[in-house]
């Protein structure tokens, strides 16, 4: 019974707390085993009474011992938990560490950034403005006629709409920043607008009812159409790459005479044509103009000393070809696997 006593004071002043997985478990199975009522110091006391009268002393100290250790121990892994509750658990520390990933910036914000430091390097500045606007600056001062299908409630997201009474709606372009600059403010005028923007469309893989515009107005004495197609070519090579090509294509905008839209040069298959370009070798990216003289005296600039231009580009849409995106619903779903495909990018 000596050996057998001494063989437990010895595994018991071996022990480590280390040796559990959970710390708090394992120091309750340890006091159990021998300090419980069917442990081992009470199956070592049954032993006790058996023993003669003069052997009881010796073992009985022996006991004590015993008792003594298993209980300091107890106290001690007792206290060593409590006032280190974060090291209670059941990591490996062994095992190499489980770093956090960090966050990055979404795809459109990364898009718009980069359109927005491509005409900060050719002088325009960033004007930003309200998203909820008035029938004037979003609609009547862009020369808008009043039987426009933009002023429908199929096509705008009206907050107000009033007979008779000015009539405010979620704006559908940032062109109306450009409204609120040219009123404020004398030419020169070289200001880029980006923000986001509503309309009332079904969503879809290539619309959606919120997205996010970058508009561009220069205004100044001898502004030409030339000007413009600089501007765009400058901004096609930095934004696509230096071998990128444009081709302006006739259109209409009620805000500017005459109006263009502008195509590049496919950047998958190089002009050649594909299914991306739908055979053509051109996407187009955005629309643009000479500003109309009927918005420029709106905004109380003189049409005959003053001319400009007016550009407009929706971010998803230079996003898509960027980076390929087929899908225009991807961009607001918050998939993880789509997002964490744009982490390395800046």
């Amino acid at each position: 019974m000596k050996s057998e006593i001494a063989k437990y004071i010895e595994e018991i002043r071996a022990a480590r707390i280390e040796e559990f997985k959970d710390r708090a478990a394992g120091v309750e199975a340890f006091r159990v085993r021998f300090l419980g009522r069917k442990g081992i110091m009470n199956e070592l006391f049954e032993q006790f009474k058996a023993l003669p009268a003069e052997q009881k002393k010796e073992m009985g100290q022996a006991l004590n011992q015993l008792k003594l250790a298993a209980q300091a121990k107890v106290e001690e892994w007792k206290n060593f938990v409590e006032q280190a509750p974060e090291l209670n658990d059941t990591h490996d520390l062994t095992l190499p560490a489980d770093f956090l990933q960090q966050g990055s910036r979404h795809v459109l914000s990364v898009t718009m950034n980069e359109i927005v430091d491509i005409f900060a390097r050719i002088g325009f500045t960033v004007e930003e403005s309200v998203e909820i606007e008035d029938d004037w600056h979003l609609f009547s001062a862009l020369n808008f006629p009043h039987d426009h299908p933009a002023r429908d409630m199929q096509d705008t997201f009206f907050v107000e709409k009033t007979e008779g009474r000015q009539e405010v709606a979620l704006r559908t372009h940032t062109s109306s920043v450009q409204v609120r600059v040219m009123e404020n403010r004398k030419p020169p005028i070289r200001i880029i607008a980006p923000g986001r923007v509503f309309r009332n469309e079904a969503i879809s893989a290539r619309a959606h009812c919120i997205f996010h515009q970058v508009e561009a107005l220069y205004v100044d004495r001898k502004v030409t159409f030339a000007d413009l197609k600089q501007t765009l070519l400058y901004f096609a090579k930095e934004m696509f790459g230096p071998d990128t090509q444009i081709r302006l294509r006739p259109s209409y905008f009620p805000f500017t005479e005459p109006s263009a839209e502008m195509d590049i040069s496919c950047n998958i298959c190089g002009g050649k044509g594909c299914n991306i370009c739908k055979g053509t070798g051109w996407l187009e990216i955005l629309g643009c103009g000479m500003v109309d003289p009927n918005v420029l005296e709106a905004c109380g600039i003189d049409s005959k000393e003053y001319t400009g231009f007016a550009l407009g580009m929706g971010v998803e849409r230079m996003a898509m070809l960027k980076y390929q995106v087929r899908d225009l619903r991807l961009y607001f779903e918050n998939d993880l696997r789509f997002l964490h495909q744009f982490d390395n990018i800046v």
